[in-house]
């Protein structure tokens, strides 16, 4: 144990010799610690946790598609008809993602 602390103490005191080398260490691990870290916690949050619903592994999207291979939004209509036909699923729900730009005075201000 006391070898380790001399070793430490001769670490500390190199670093405070070259403070130009003591600064670029500690940004180089700012660097790769800082962004590994982010990038983590968004895969943690979107790949590895579960949904925070309940028996999320249950949830499913169905979506439309054109015979080109293209996606495309589902019309109310052709949702009513799968919610009233179906018997595969417990319940079904519709979202949609719309984008507004706000106008006016200055630059316009896309909304989600």
């Amino acid at each position: 144990m006391s070898t380790l602390l001399q070793d430490l103490r001769f670490g500390l005191r190199m670093l405070a010799k070259n403070p130009g080398f003591t600064a670029a260490a500690v940004l180089a691990l700012a660097l790769g610690i800082g962004p590994n870290t982010a990038i983590f916690s968004v895969v943690n949050a979107v790949l590895l946790q579960a949904l925070p619903y309940p028996e999320a592994e249950r949830l499913t999207v169905l979506r439309e598609y054109q015979l080109g291979g293209s996606d495309m939004s589902v019309s109310w209509l052709n949702f009513q008809d799968w919610r009233r036909q179906t018997r595969a699923f417990e319940a079904m729900a519709a979202l949609d993602q719309v984008q507004f730009a706000l106008t006016g005075t200055g630059d316009p201000v896309l909304l989600a």
